[in-house]
Formats: structure tokens, sequence, C-alpha cells
């Protein structure tokens, strides 16, 4: 009971109007009963009543200003809800580091040699970053967007699977083909185009359609390919150069060109049938020039011969004779006699003729 009567005694003495945190304010006014203790637990002074000291009022506010600084200190007198001494430092360097890590990340960048670094100032473009290391404004004031300009990008079309293309000659074709590009400005690439990719794709597509319709469907299958991939990567890049795209093309690439898929069997035959008689063609263009050869080879020979006849035509004329008559006789069986100073009938044996070799086996 003494020890609640002495909490009571405390609590009234801290919400009296006549009492300060340390202790009487002076006046006529008895002090309340609060069983024998003051509002700080001391046993009152026995004797006459007195007003307090200077040097009493000096201790009592160190006393007070000890008190209040262990309680926001956290280390004892009442405990308390702030952080201590040793809590905050920790949390004083945490917030620093951040700061200063913030300050560094943001700050400093670090551009690789494929790359730019595009640097916009309070969301406008400000200046590109070349490769190497460089010092901006810390964000949110600078950001630094990096683009690789140096990495080659495909892209596949058609998108759609039957996306169709009419020839010069009224043909239908079916094409795949490949477009090869980079970035060659990275801050036109990333502020002039809203969609790069779809962009480049309808722009590829255009073109193919437009030079597709002034060449035929063996030119466009193979006969002029390489002249078509020119024509339609100058027309590209020429249209994305009037977009101020930052994009350079490097290669278009036919990658497929066949008649649609229902009538792709019986073209294949019309084909095969075209080269057999393209084949027979160069066949016969190959025997010809093979005479011709042979002819300009016979006429040359007889040439020569014939200037020789003009410079002594008997001679020539009994050698050809000669010639000719041992190319005849070649072949038959013969005897030959001297008519002047031999007499008419020769007792010769009969020549014995040369059996075919089928007859000599039997």
């Amino acid at each position: 009971m003494s020890i609640l009567s002495g909490l009571g005694a405390r609590a009234r003495g801290l919400f009296s109007d006549t009492k300060g945190p340390w202790g009487p304010t002076g006046g006529d006014e008895p002090p309340p009963d609060d069983g024998g203790r003051g509002p700080w637990g001391e046993p009152p002074k026995r004797g006459r009543r007195s007003s307090p000291s200077p040097s009493g009022n000096i201790a009592s506010f160190e006393e007070f200003l000890r008190r209040s600084k262990a309680r926001f200190e956290g280390d004892g007198g009442g405990g308390g809800g702030f952080p201590g001494r040793h809590d905050r430092s920790i949390f004083m360097w945490a917030l620093l580091a951040l700061l200063l890590g913030w300050l560094v990340f943001t700050t400093f960048h670090s551009i690789a040699p494929e790359q730019r670094g595009v640097v916009t100032r309070f969301g406008r473009y400000y200046t590109t970053l070349g490769p190497g290391v460089s010092l901006t404004f810390p964000s949110p004031i600078d950001r630094v967007q990096k683009i690789d300009v140096e990495n080659i990008r495909v892209e596949n079309l058609p998108s759609q699977p039957d996306a169709m293309m009419l020839t010069g000659d009224q043909n239908i074709l079916d094409i795949d083909y490949s477009v090869r590009w980079n970035i060659r400005d990275a801050e036109l690439f990333l502020f002039e185009l809203a969609d790069p990719q779809e962009t480049i794709r309808q722009v590829a597509e255009s073109a193919m359609r437009a030079v597709i319709a002034r060449v035929s469907l063996r030119d466009a299958m193979g006969d002029r390919r390489g002249e078509i991939e020119g024509q339609v990567m100058e027309s590209v890049q020429r249209v994305l150069d009037g977009y101020r795209s930052g994009v350079l093309v490097q290669g278009v690439a036919i990658k497929r060109a066949d008649p649609p898929e229902a009538v792709n069997a019986a073209f294949k035959e019309v084909s095969a049938a075209q080269q057999d008689a393209q084949r027979y063609v160069s066949q016969a263009s190959a025997y010809a020039q093979q005479l011709t050869f042979k002819a300009e080879g016979e006429a040359g020979a007889f040439d020569k011969v014939y200037e020789q006849y003009k410079l002594a035509p008997d001679v020539t004329r009994r050698r050809m004779y000669y010639e000719t008559m041992e190319e005849v006789l070649r072949r038959v069986d013969k005897t030959i006699i001297e008519a002047p100073g031999v007499m008419p009938y020769l007792p010769l044996p009969q020549p014995q003729k040369a059996q075919p070799p089928a007859e000599q086996g039997q």
C-alpha cells in the first residue's frame, strides 16, 4: 500500500499547478500528504519550511538534464522510444554509403567499344557518349541509355505464311528473304522511330514487292536474284534515310523463291522439261561446232594442196591419183603385171585369200 500511495503522490506532483519539476514553487499552501515523501521520493525535511536556495535549483536542473539525456539516448532512466547514439551512427553511415553509391553509379558511365551512350537531361536529348569512361550529372538530372551499334540484327520476312507477290509477267511468287541491319546513329534510332523493327520490316516488304513487280518469274527464281537483292537493299536504305532512322542496311538475301504450293509440282515438271530441252540444244550446238571445226580443218588442208597443185599440176595430179588408188585398192585382192615383155599367161599360184575371223574360228 505504501508503494501505491507513493506512486499516486508522484503523479499528483507532476500534474499539479503548484509544483514544478524540481519541487514546490513556493507559497503559503501546505504540501499535500504524500505519505511522508517528496515528489522525487526523498524524505521530507523536519523543521521550518524555507525557500529553495540557488545552489539547490542548479543541482536539480543538472539532475533534470541528466535524466532527460538518459531518457533520450535510451540508456536508462525510464526507457524511451528514441534510438540510441550507436544505432543513429549506423543509420547515418548506411545513409551516407547509399548516397555515395547512388552518385557513383549515376555519374560515372563505362561505355564498351561496340556501344554508344545516349544522354538525356531532364528527359531531353543532350549528347552521345563514345567508348570509354564518361562523367555526367547524377540521376535524375542526366540519364544514360547504352545502345549496341555493332550488333548485326536480322529480320526474316515475310512473317505471314501466305504472303505472295505478283511478278512482272503476272505470275504469283512465294518468297522468303531476310534483311541484315545495324545502328548507325544511336540518337536517331532511339528518338526518331517509335518501333524501329516493325518499320524496317514494312519498308523491306514494300521494296521487295516493288522490285518483284518489275521482273519475270524466271528472273526472280534465280537468273537475276543477285540483282534483285541489290535493288531492294538500295530502296530500303533510301527510305530509312528519309525517315532519319539512324539504321544502316547491311544486305538483303533471298532464301527461297518458289511458285505457290498448289502448282509447285507441275511447275517443277515444266522446269525439268525446259532444262532437258536446254540440254539437248546445248548438245546439238556442241556437235555443230565440232563439225564446223572439222570442215574448217579439211578446207584448210585442201587449200594447201591446191597451192601445190598450181605450182606443179602434173606431179600433183599423179600424186593424188596414186594416193586415191592406194586408198581404193587397199581393201581388195590384186595382182599387178607389167604388160611389155611379159607373156600373156603366167601360171601364177592362186593367192590365198584371208578368211574372216569368224570362219577361222570354225
